[in-house]
């Protein structure tokens, strides 16, 4: 149902599922329909909109649907009932006293909580946009964003607020820890809005950094976050008629739970987590506050998590913390990564670990433009292939193409290229930008370098220039003009260097003006005040040369590390 042949090595039994789940009269029957003037493929009975999913939640009762914790002693738990009333009644209050109205935006500036979820909720259910507004942002960015997205009102937690100092945000704002209450509380028997919503309206905006230095917003429709959930919905089936008979003296399964540790202003936290768990009435678990690997192993045995998508960073420092031995994590049953690649020893140290997962972990790749996920590899597949992203998802379509949009021969290297429901109809207020990331036909241009061999999708390298930090996407330009705005910096280059925890940490190459003096300690306060703090390198090289250049001007930057050059200086 896509553009790659099925791999060789697929069992018949996976091909005859599949086609029983996807063809025609299948459960996920996919067909052809046109969005924005071009025909893709769809899954036929699907929901239209969040609204949908969120109205149907609501038959989960009083089944828990989120708690949330930063220890493993204190909750705040929430049912699906109790959530839905919550929704209603802050919905009711941004509509009649904020003015919310379809495609007005509600701007969300906060760490993960319950008051996080719900004003999402109850924005897109009025048919508004919900921002989500990156955490840990400084105060010149948070301004950026929120000049940006021009909100009707600001919901943000005291700390992040905080950074705005003694100048308000220029618009509405409501403190969670303080009028918050007023919100979720102010109705306790409304029913959720009911004016239209369209497929194609905008739902989300999630902001991600780009090469031009100024964070975009990537707005994801209605149709993207569904294309996503179904996606998810087709591979949760597919496992289970694969699955094979659960023998008659086995106990019974335990309940859905997951564990959620990827902040909501992330796709993988906010589609992955809590739309995907009301969508499909599963329990979740959030941590809050800084990740503490003792707290999640405590978290993961006593809540009797079965389900955590990881980030690499927390997942190597959950698997060598000194006590994992001493926890029953067998309730685990399914893990799952994305955002940064996970590096083979990782990979190979979990598989020990937990070796009833070997058939269950899986990895993905996708981005916040496409609205999470794009391919899969999971189970046996992933145990043959570790090394590559897997097979396209249900309706998506991968094309590698050369610079100038050709599609090449399968095996050859190129940039790798998407088509589906789930790819955003482009950035917020950036009409150019969003003419840049497409071709024709509303083929997206991932930035990615890759490969397909046999029918799976292979990275060969990263996005030019970008940097995953602990899942973070990190764009050198962004620190580079920072670092050049400093009256004693002539000029500078930031790398990615390797890191055994965090994936990579940033690494900056500075040339001092002649006859200046700064250190690496002056220059990290100075990135540290205008951008946040996982973009503050922590490797720094101060120079005398310059730094070397093509004919054009562009820093040669594979040429930095010319030992001859410079003397390295490590940051504490």
């Amino acid at each position: 149902m896509n553009r790659l042949p099925y791999p060789s090595d697929l069992p018949d039994d996976v091909r005859e599922v599949e086609a029983t789940l996807l063809g025609p009269g299948g459960m996920f029957e996919i067909v052809e329909e046109e969005v924005h003037g071009t025909p893709i493929q769809v899954v036929k009975n699907r929901p239209r909109s969040l609204r949908e999913l969120l109205v149907g939640s609501i038959a989960q009762g009083d089944k828990e649907y989120m708690a949330f914790t930063g220890d493993a002693v204190h909750y705040r738990r929430f049912t699906y009932a109790e959530h839905a009333r919550l929704v209603a009644s802050t919905a009711a209050v941004l509509r009649d006293e904020y003015g919310v109205g379809p495609g007005d935006r509600v701007a969300i500036l906060g760490a993960n909580s319950p008051e996080w979820i719900v004003t999402f909720w109850a924005t897109t259910a009025l048919g508004a946009i919900a921002v989500g507004l990156n955490g840990w942002w400084t105060e010149p960015e948070i301004r950026y964003g929120v000049d940006d997205c021009a909100p009707k009102v600001l919901v943000g937690d005291a700390k992040r607020l905080a950074r705005l100092g003694d100048r308000d945000a220029g618009v509405p704002t409501v403190v969670m820890e303080e009028g918050f209450d007023a919100l979720w509380h102010a109705h306790t028997d409304l029913d959720l809005p009911e004016q239209p919503i369209g497929e194609d309206d905008g739902a989300v905006i999630l902001y991600t950094s780009g090469t031009t230095g100024r964070p975009k917003g990537a707005i994801n429709t209605h149709r993207n976050v569904i294309a996503f959930i179904m996606s998810s919905f087709i591979s949760g089936a597919r496992s289970m008629m694969l699955a094979p008979p659960r023998p008659p003296e086995a106990p019974e399964p335990l309940p859905p739970c997951s564990l959620v540790t990827s902040p909501l202003f992330h796709v993988s936290g906010l589609h992955a987590a809590a739309v995907m768990a009301a969508a499909v009435g599963m329990r979740t678990v959030w941590l809050t506050g800084k990740f503490d690997p003792a707290v999640a192993l405590e978290v993961i045995e006593t809540e009797r998590v079965t389900a955590w998508g990881f980030m690499a960073t927390l997942l190597n420092r959950l698997i060598n913390h000194p006590t994992v031995a001493d926890h029953d994590l067998s309730s685990l049953s399914n893990i799952g990564g994305g955002g940064s690649p996970i590096p083979p020893a990782l990979q190979e140290r979990t598989k020990q670990l937990f070796p009833h997962l070997r058939k269950t972990m899986s990895i993905g790749y996708g981005s916040t433009e496409t609205a999470a996920m794009l391919t899969s590899n999971t189970g046996a597949e992933y145990d043959a292939h570790p090394d590559s992203v897997g097979r396209p998802n249900a309706c998506v379509e991968i094309d590698i193409r050369d610079e100038l949009g050709h599609s090449l021969p399968l095996g050859e290297e190129g940039e790798v290229c998407t088509r589906g429901p789930m790819i955003m109809p482009g950035y917020w207020n950036r009409p150019e930008a969003t003419a840049e990331a497409f071709w024709p036909d509303r083929w997206y241009r991932m930035g990615d370098v890759g490969r397909i061999v046999d029918g799976r999708l292979y990275l060969a390298s990263r996005k030019r220039d970008l940097i995953f930090r602990g899942g973070e996407n990190v764009y050198p330009v962004e620190i580079e003009h920072r670092l050049e705005e400093h009256p004693d910096v002539l000029e500078a280059a930031i790398v990615g260097v390797d890191h055994p925890d965090l994936g990579q940490e940033v690494k900056a190459y500075v040339v001092p003006l002649p006859g200046a003096t700064v250190t690496d300690a002056d220059l990290a306060a100075w990135v540290g005040d205008a951008l946040a703090y996982y973009k503050v390198p922590t490797i720094w090289e101060l120079r005398a040369e310059a730094l070397p250049r093509t004919a054009t001007g562009k820093i040669v930057k594979n040429a930095l590390d010319d030992a001859s050059l410079h003397t390295q200086q490590e940051a504490d």
